[in-house]
């Protein structure tokens, strides 16, 4: 390789890492995979952070490998924006994007409560449920009606109030342009190990662990 060669290959270099660079990552788990036990327990964290959100991240990555034209989009644009998305890997990424999208969240939602709603949040509970209890309750009822796999969801009104929605298999709010203040996962393999077909008993121990302090600061964010 003459010096010339030597340059040029080393000039290209950056370019083919970037090009080569998976477009998205699993995102570290913001506590550890014991941290909710015993309403979660950890080899139900593990299996489903790093097996089932690993899976929906690689499989986003070879969509957008398989379209070109996607690199560089945001997860939002391309779930809220299916329709210009090309028709080979829609549905690709509406699966494997929307599972990441959701179980990003997912994650956050959950932890150790440290205290109940702020003010601002807990002022909106209020007005839409009566009260944080309320909205617990009618999110462990909502979750049992999802037919299936899905998610149940808390979403941001105009007029400062919240709603309470499903969607079945990885969709969610996003895809429809609304950005969700919380979600809960009703896919099986979020409690099976632990609570085998026991959804109500799952939903009543998540709901306990619900990060209060990471959902209104979200709620913020959505609704300044």
């Amino acid at each position: 390789m003459t010096r010339r060669d030597l340059i040029t290959a080393l000039a290209g270099a950056p370019a083919l890492l970037q090009a080569q660079a998976p477009a998205f990552t699993l995102p570290k788990l913001p506590y550890a995979f014991d941290a909710l036990e015993p309403h979660v327990d950890a080899q139900t964290m593990q299996i489903h952070h790093g097996k089932h959100h690993q899976a929906y991240v690689d499989n986003l990555n070879k969509a957008i490998s398989a379209e070109p034209s996607l690199r560089g989009k945001s997860l939002e644009s391309l779930l809220s924006g299916l329709q210009q998305v090309p028709e080979s890997v829609r549905t690709a990424v509406r699966n494997n994007g929307g599972g990441h999208a959701n179980h990003d969240l997912f994650w956050k939602v959950l932890g150790s409560p440290k205290g109940g709603p702020a003010a601002g949040l807990a002022q909106a509970i209020n007005k839409s449920f009566g009260s944080r209890e309320q909205l617990e309750d009618k999110l462990r009822a909502t979750g049992l009606t999802v037919f299936g796999s899905g998610w149940v969801w808390v979403v941001p009104e105009a007029g400062g109030g919240l709603r309470i929605e499903t969607s079945p298999n990885q969709d969610s709010p996003w895809m429809a342009g609304r950005k969700p203040l919380l979600g809960l996962d009703v896919w099986e393999h979020a409690y099976y190990l632990k609570y085998q077909n026991r959804r109500a008993d799952y939903l009543a121990a998540v709901v306990k662990v619900i990060n209060w302090d990471f959902v209104s600061d979200r709620h913020r964010e959505l609704t300044r």
